[in-house]
């Protein structure tokens, strides 16, 4: 083996009574010992070169990779002093759902056995179950009463059959269509199951129209009868009878948040926070390559160099006279799924999170520009002190840009949501962002270097025995938010599977805020839009235009509730 550059051959023959509870505890004992003794700028390279190298397979969440950068982290955390504030020692684990994997899957069709993903697959919201009979057309699946069409008028009994519909419409799939509103695939499989279908099989007849993605990292709500999607229509033209079984299996997965703390006996606590995770292999969403094959996603910038800097910050802090405040360090996982990890643990604190003054996050700070030396500090209207200890804080030649809102595409919106003040720093995407490449010949050591100082400018001039003043912003939506022509203006909770849409945070001014809609609101209906998941919601979303007046209904404490929302 080789441990800090030293090689050791064990040679185990004859030698079988080796006590391998002390090999373990030696060898974590040299992991310890040769943590690194450097300066932070030379720490924080030691620490991106590993992990955002290849053996780290891109530390996606829920995976064997994650767990070992977490075991890295700790180890860090444990050699800079840091007392573990997880809930296994340094480890917060929680659950969440990685998508589905397909389990027993079978397809005939007047005899014939089309190949499973060559000639079909399952569809990412189908139920697991098995149908066996008649096939009936019914065209585009439609039923448009305002429209005073439908494509059920002929078919008024589906009781048992198994029914085929083109994913086009009657005017094409585009954004001008008089169909847009019935253009989701899931709601009219819904509608066939409504008229007693048994399953339904799609097809494509419309060069216009892109097949479906089955995309089983969809967390998608299933509908309750089996769906697949044949790829070339031919096979199931003039065809009579079909049997099919349909199985997706639920991936559920554990993440693990890292958690190191140094107790000063203070009042207050800040924390400082990273998200450690990556893309993995980029199979389950995310990406931005666009090759054939598999690769890894090393995230160098996203976020090694937060995570580095996070580690060093730890080291620097709990060696200085910053002692007017507790500090707790947190590298989240699962940020790349939604801000899973930051999510998780302001619901399930392991502190008293009414103690916490204020919380700085680091995400991707390792890409400065020597161009502009621009870095971006978003939040800076969370708490009225930031704007002024922004200005006074000058480290050259660092440009600084701000931003008001809370709410962003990272871990401080978790934070924002639970009334803390917060800063987020981030020095800009790049050519590299979610692909392959993000690598760590490219990080800007000297640029993250600079970074680090603001930021430890930051907690000197913040070292009181006091609690910052919280305030709302006016907040931008997610970045990451796909652009509708309308908002309903929430945060959803991407933890929340239950069901509907849960409001984890509301915007001020906006039509839900307007409408009296409240944190820990699930909405599940909007107009004539049943809201059983986030894609409905955003599918929801694309068909409202500005200025209509939408139902909502919400569940609020086990009780529905329906308002009047305008966009």
């Amino acid at each position: 083996m080789t441990i800090c550059g030293y090689t050791n051959t064990i040679n185990m023959q004859g030698k079988r009574s080796i006590n391998y509870a002390v090999l373990v505890v030696a060898i974590a004992g040299m992991i310890i010992s040769c943590a690194p003794q450097d300066t932070p700028a030379q720490n924080m390279k030691k620490h991106i070169e590993y992990l955002a190298s290849d053996a780290l397979e891109g530390r996606e969440a829920g995976t064997e990779a994650e767990k070992k950068a977490a075991a890295y982290i700790s180890t860090q955390f444990n050699s800079a002093g840091l007392e573990p504030r997880g809930t296994d020692g340094y480890y917060q684990d929680f659950d969440f759902l990685m998508g589905k994997n397909p389990g027993e899957v079978f397809f005939t069709i007047d005899g014939n056995n089309p190949e499973l993903d060559k000639d079909y697959f399952v569809m990412n919201f189908s139920a697991n179950g098995e149908a066996s009979g008649s096939l009936i057309s019914i065209g585009f699946g439609i039923e448009a009463p305002d429209l005073g069409y439908s494509d059920f008028t002929n078919n008024s009994s589906l009781n048992g059959k198994i029914a085929i519909f083109s994913i086009s419409s009657p005017d094409g799939i585009h954004p001008h269509s008089k169909y847009i509103a019935y253009h989701s695939i899931k709601n009219r499989v819904k509608k066939a199951e409504e008229k007693g279908a048994s399953a339904v099989i799609l097809i494509n007849e419309d060069p216009t129209a892109a097949d479906p993605d089955k995309n089983y990292t969809d967390k998608i709500a299933r509908v309750g009868i089996p769906v697949i999607f044949i790829k070339d229509a031919s096979l199931v033209n003039e065809k009579e009878h079909a049997e099919l079984r349909t199985e997706l299996n639920d991936d559920n997965r554990k993440g693990r948040n890292v958690i190191g703390w140094i107790d000063n006996n203070a009042l207050y606590t800040a924390i400082i926070g990273a998200h450690y995770d990556h893309l993995g292999y980029g199979r389950h969403g995310g990406s931005l390559f666009r090759g054939d094959e598999d690769q890894i996603h090393n995230g160098a910038d996203d976020n090694a160099s937060g995570t580095a800097m996070l580690i060093e910050m730890a080291r620097m802090i709990r060696k200085s006279p910053l002692k007017n405040l507790n500090y707790l360090f947190i590298a989240f996982s699962g940020e790349e799924k939604g801000l899973l990890g930051a999510n998780y643990f302001t619901k399930n604190p392991t502190i008293d999170l009414e103690s916490v003054s204020y919380m700085i996050n680091m995400d991707m700070v390792g890409r400065l520009d020597t161009a502009d030396y621009d870095i971006a500090i978003n939040g800076v209207g969370t708490s009225p002190v930031w704007d002024s200890l922004i200005r006074e804080i000058n480290i050259p030649p660092l440009n600084i840009n701000t931003t008001e809102s809370g709410v962003g595409p990272s871990d401080q919106t978790a934070f924002y949501l639970s009334d803390i003040p917060v800063l987020h720093f981030f020095t800009g995407t790049h050519e590299n962002y979610h692909k392959p490449t993000d690598d760590p010949e490219f990080i800007n050591y000297d640029g993250m270097k600079l970074v680090f100082d603001y930021i430890m400018e930051v907690n000197n001039a913040l070292n009181k025995d006091v609690k910052l003043t919280f305030t709302k912003t006016k907040d931008d939506e997610s970045r990451k938010a796909p652009r509708f022509a309308v908002t309903l203006g929430i945060i959803p909770d991407y933890m929340f599977d239950d069901g509907g849409v849960k409001i984890d945070g509301v915007s001020d001014g906006k039509p839900a805020a307007n409408a009296g809609l409240q944190k820990g609101d699930i909405v599940i209906q909007m107009g004539i839009y049943a809201i059983d998941d986030i894609y409905a919601y955003m599918e929801a979303l694309s068909i409202i235009r500005k200025g209509d007046n939408v139902s909502v209904t919400i569940l609020r404490a086990g009780q529905k509730k329906t308002v009047e929302v305008q966009f």
